[in-house]
């Protein structure tokens, strides 16, 4: 099994002022789903969480023709959610990972150096999220453990044998959805990442198809049963979540099979959440994915080192109390 839980001690001594034990976090990443197919397919869920809160269209790739450009490529996307910053900081520059600036801290380091006793979780179709842009276990990251793993099943041909079809990664897709909400619902980790990657994957086969918007239908199922665990918690235990549902990319017009450049189409993300205290800046269109750690920071109230925040790139998406 590949899932793992482990027992972390107190490894850093960091001032707990103003973190609220009962405040969680999750975070989902839906891989390369164009804002303009996202509107045309049927989402309940999705649309339920934005009736609580917001939906908006955002931007990814930093700023195009300046010194923070970054390609619209998953992982670079990723990691620009994960640490507030554009590639030309956090040094992820395609899905390679080769040689991650881990000077920049992720929102997993900066949980863990604010909360030691903190719990940590991310359930991946791609066991790259968790050693290479998290870089867990590494001495650049602080030696960052996580608590509950659920990855690297699309590395398991003999569970999940690989086909042209990428039927695999669907169902490797919903095993990691399942393992989500029953983790959220039995063990609520603080902070918690989910991602799912078989629309991307359709993305890049048909592009603007039936296939693609079926693969958007199914990952709002998905997402739907991430979303009942939730609210679970919340009615039955003294906690307040916060979920966050975004893609990486757009797509390039007009087939919208290909992605990694400047085209508007490309930079073009979007941004649901049921967070009830959403800015004018989250609505303005403007908002970018390096705003995304900067937002989740503000709700659980953790310290930040100074030398960390001052380079965010990326600012809250929350309104100020």
């Amino acid at each position: 099994m590949l899932c793992r839980i482990l027992c972390l001690g107190l490894i850093f001594l960091y001032s707990n002022f103003g973190f609220s034990q009962d405040k969680k976090v999750v975070f989902i990443i839906l891989d390369g789903i164009p804002a303009v197919e996202l509107e045309k397919a049927v989402t309940p869920n999705l649309d339920q969480i934005a009736k609580i809160g917001g939906y908006a269209r955002a931007f990814t790739g930093g700023e195009k023709g300046g010194a923070s450009e970054t390609p619209t490529i998953s992982a670079v996307g990723y990691n620009s959610l994960l640490t507030g910053t554009w590639a030309n900081k956090h040094n992820v520059w395609g899905n390679g990972i080769e040689a991650p600036n881990y000077s920049y801290w992720t929102i997993f380091r900066l949980m863990r150096e604010a909360k030691p006793d903190a719990k940590l979780a991310i359930f991946s179709t791609w066991e790259d999220n968790r050693t290479k842009l998290l870089g867990e276990g590494l001495p650049e990251t602080g030696n960052l453990t996580l608590d509950f793993v659920f990855d690297g099943f699309e590395n398991d041909t003999v569970l999940f044998p690989h086909d042209e079809e990428k039927l695999y990664i669907q169902k490797i897709d919903n095993l990691v959805s399942y393992e989500a909400a029953h983790v959220l619902k039995t063990e609520a980790p603080d902070l918690a990442w989910v991602y799912l990657e078989y629309t991307d994957d359709m993305g890049h086969r048909f592009g603007k198809s039936p296939q693609l918007t079926q693969a958007i239908e199914l990952a709002d199922s998905q997402v739907g049963r991430i979303w009942n665990a939730i609210q679970y918690r919340e009615q039955n235990f003294k906690e307040e979540w916060l979920i966050w549902i975004t893609t990486d990319h757009g797509r390039k017009g007009p087939d919208l099979k290909d992605h990694g450049g400047q085209s508007d189409s490309e930079r073009e993300t979007w941004m649901v959440s049921n967070c009830q205290e959403l800015n004018q800046r989250f609505y303005s269109g403007q908002a970018a994915m390096a705003d995304i750690l900067p937002t989740l920071i503000d709700f659980l109230s953790i310290p930040v080192p100074e030398n960390q925040r001052k380079n965010w790139d990326g600012t809250s998406l929350i309104n100020k109390k």
